[in-house]
């Protein structure tokens, strides 16, 4: 929708915040002890508290209104049926067929892609039970127990957080590597540890084309051949992931062994298709379809609640408050769970480059702030790092935190250790810590007023800071496949609101084009350096000056 800003439901939001600027959660929490069971939402295996934000029950049912101004419901019934959501590159956006197990149908230009979708699935599951059983080998005969998955952005971090999540249900035996980046450090750290002969490489790539993932294919496939296998043993090591049979079977990969995926994935929405080869491998298929069937649960909550049960709805609506009517620029998902370090790199991409654009679908200007800067560590770690700024620094930032009730592996009282930490934080954020309070505690301390009074002003918490917690009984396939849907879900619903598209990604683009022009001036130093003045006189100087150290050590 354009112009958001201008809805009735917008400058009533924005009345209740400044009516609400000079009342402290902690008022609120102590003149309301129903807050935790009203804003607060269990479905599909997660439990949602988004109490311990600057709300009141006129403020969520405001938001509720402004849900209801946008058409989210519309849009999402838009999605369901396979519409052509995604404006700019005339294509549906249907990530949800992929995990339906209802045998519903979904339609896309009038055919049903549900059957593709199935037949799809049907082919991974074979192919994993062939490898598993040892009935794909290598070209020397031994078993395929590596793994290499070669992708980026979608295609990596996707797949790389899920097999990281899961680690307690990786089959015995069995190693996974993820390769990203066109940096050469990337692939042979990982070239320096697996054997050619029990190792298969996934090519993650739709169009085949993507110049990073190609490049480093073709260095994996170089070193497999420089190994002694021949040439036509890389049909037994290599699979793709891709709809460009021509490119792949160039490469010398079985079109048998190139699963497809369709237009209406996109890459941050992919890890339910093909794309999730490498985690069926790692995991085996059954908690594969585990995964899936744990999305399927959030996709049949979104589907069917209304707004405020709605967990994707409200946490969407939630950050939304937070980011246009609290001035919270940043968001820190922060996971209690050394298993989810992944996880905040994966909505990183998922959600700025959704929702971090400046025009709506219509090319208008957005008018609103949109899309918040994501990022986080698991915690405790993030303790010890950026929680200073969190509880006082002069920006508010908003938070998600993260844990499971139960460890994949308990040990000692390590867990209770965590929780303790993950309660405290969220209760430290809302509450602070008054001077008043301070001053007392530093006086029954036996501090004497000088000290009081130097240090007392540095152990002050405004509190105040937004969070939300997010507790499930334990990290399981199901349960992590609900957690990501959540979000996938709430991006939707935020990018709804705030009027954009929410599943291209421009902004990409230019930094690729520039670089195309720019290789051929770095790759010239091969025989003589040129000295470079196609730029500004920064890209110009930067060019110039790497060309003259590699030219003085081409022998290096």
């Amino acid at each position: 929708m354009s112009g958001v800003s201008k809805t009735s439901e917008w400058q009533s939001l924005a009345d209740s915040a400044a009516a609400l600027s000079d009342i402290s959660m902690r008022d609120m929490f102590a003149e309301d002890q129903g807050r935790f069971e009203r804003f607060s939402i269990e479905a599909a295996g997660l439990f949602l508290d988004y109490s311990k934000n600057k709300i009141t029950d006129e403020v969520a049912d405001k938001l509720a209104a402004l849900a209801v101004a946008v058409d989210i419901e519309g849009a999402r019934k838009d999605m369901i049926e396979g519409k052509s959501i995604n404006k700019t590159e005339s294509r549906a956006v249907l990530h949800v067929a992929l995990r339906d197990f209802a045998a519903r149908a979904y339609h896309v230009d009038g055919e049903d892609v549900s059957q593709p979708v199935r037949a799809e699935r049907d082919k991974m599951k074979k192919f994993c039970a062939d490898l598993h059983q040892g009935m794909f080998k290598g070209h020397t005969g031994k078993s395929l127990d590596t793994v290499v998955n070669i992708g980026i952005g979608g295609s990596d971090l996707g797949p790389q957080m899920v097999v990281d999540a899961l680690r307690p249900y990786w089959i015995n035996g069995r190693r996974a590597f993820f390769v990203s980046n066109v940096d050469g450090q990337h692939l042979s750290d990982v070239l320096a540890v697996i054997d050619p002969e029990t190792t298969l490489f996934v090519v993650a790539s739709k169009t085949f084309t993507t110049q990073e993932t190609l490049a480093n294919a073709q260095s994996a496939k170089a070193w497999f051949l420089n190994s002694g296998a021949p040439e036509d043993s890389v049909a037994k090591h290599f699979v793709a992931l891709s709809t460009n049979e021509a490119s792949v079977t160039a490469f010398g990969i079985d079109p048998k062994n190139m699963f497809r995926f369709w237009d209406w994935v996109g890459g941050r929405y992919s890890l339910w298709s093909a794309i999730g080869l490498s985690i069926a491998l790692q995991i085996g298929f059954e908690n594969f379809e585990n995964l899936l069937r744990g999305a399927h649960a959030m996709d049949e909550h979104f589907r069917t609640a209304p707004v405020k049960e709605n967990m994707p709805m409200m946490l969407a609506l939630v950050g939304v408050w937070n980011r246009n009517f609290q001035g919270a620029a940043a968001h820190a998902v922060l996971p209690y769970d050394q298993h989810l370090h992944r996880l905040p790199a994966y909505l990183q991409q998922a959600d700025m480059e959704s929702n971090g654009k400046t025009v709506t679908i219509d090319g208008a200007p957005v008018g609103v702030e949109t899309g918040p800067v994501i990022f986080g560590e698991p915690g405790t770690n993030g303790q010890h790092a950026f929680y200073q700024l969190l509880h006082q620094g002069t920006d508010i930032v908003s938070s998600d935190f993260i844990a499971p009730a139960l460890s994949q592996s308990p040990l000692g009282a390590h867990h209770e250790m965590l929780l303790s930490n993950f309660l405290a934080q969220t209760e430290a954020l809302m509450r602070g810590k008054t001077e008043k309070e301070v001053r007392a505690e530093m006086a029954t301390e036996g501090h004497s007023k000088p000290e009081i009074d130097a240090l007392a002003p540095h152990k002050v918490f405004p509190g105040d800071r937004p969070s939300n917690s997010i507790v499930m009984e334990k990290l399981t396939p199901a349960t992590l496949g609900a957690l990501i849907a959540l979000y996938e879900h709430k991006i939707f619903c935020q990018g709804v609101i705030w009027g954009v598209n929410s599943f291209d990604q421009w902004g990409v683009e230019l930094g690729k084009v520039l670089a195309k022009s720019i290789l051929p001036e770095i790759a010239a130093i091969a025989a003589q350096a040129q000295h470079v003045t196609d730029h500004d006189a920064s890209t110009n100087g930067l060019i110039n000056w790497i060309n003259e150290i590699r030219t003085n050590n081409k022998g290096e």
